[in-house]
């Protein structure tokens, strides 16, 4: 159900900050040395699931200094909800898959069909290696097989975030930090 910006805006007012900007980009620089060392040199495909992972992924890409090709792909399960359902793809990569090692970068890694239904699409599409980086691993045992990631920015406790890409009801993506919605 949509809200108004007013709504939104009471949401960021009453919020919890668990991470500042400046934790958050300590927690993306520690990623990009982790990534670099991991494929740096390997002509990776480096892949945006968007909305969510734009501004984690415009940051990473700053500090990864190596080639690398960038397109996105957009598959989302809330569409503008709090709560996910099924998996809808609005747009599949561009760029051929195979033979790559491909980077995928999400915002959040909560449940995590997501992100496993996006790894089982790179490697039926041939890619050589799939790696994925979340900028936000949330701490719970309800992780779905084949969900995980090799590059972890933050760990989180069990509640609904938004801020630096994360989305509450599509509004306060555009929040300097992670916040946690007040009870919730």
């Amino acid at each position: 159900m949509p809200i108004t910006p007013e709504h939104a805006a009471q949401v960021r007012a009453e919020a919890d900050c668990l991470f500042d900007r400046p934790q958050v980009e300590a927690a993306v620089a520690r990623m990009a040395t982790e990534i670099t060392a991991r494929i740096g040199g390997r002509n990776p495909l480096v892949l945006c699931v968007m909305n969510g992972a734009l501004m984690v992924t415009s940051e990473l890409l700053v500090r990864l200094d190596f080639p690398l090709e960038l397109d996105y792909l957009h598959a989302t399960r809330y569409r503008g909800e709090t709560s996910g359902g099924s998996l809808h793809w609005f747009r599949e990569p561009g760029v051929p898959l195979e033979g790559r090692v491909v980077l995928v970068v999400d915002d959040i890694l909560d449940e995590g069909p997501t992100l496993a239904a996006i790894r089982d699409y790179c490697e039926a599409q041939g890619a050589a290696e799939v790696l994925a980086a979340v900028l936000v691993d949330k701490v719970h045992d309800r992780k779905a097989p084949g969900a995980f990631a090799e590059f972890i920015g933050i760990e989180a406790p069990d509640r609904y975030l938004f801020g630096y890409g994360m989305d509450y009801k599509e509004y306060l993506r555009n929040a300097p930090g992670i916040f946690a919605v007040k009870g919730m």
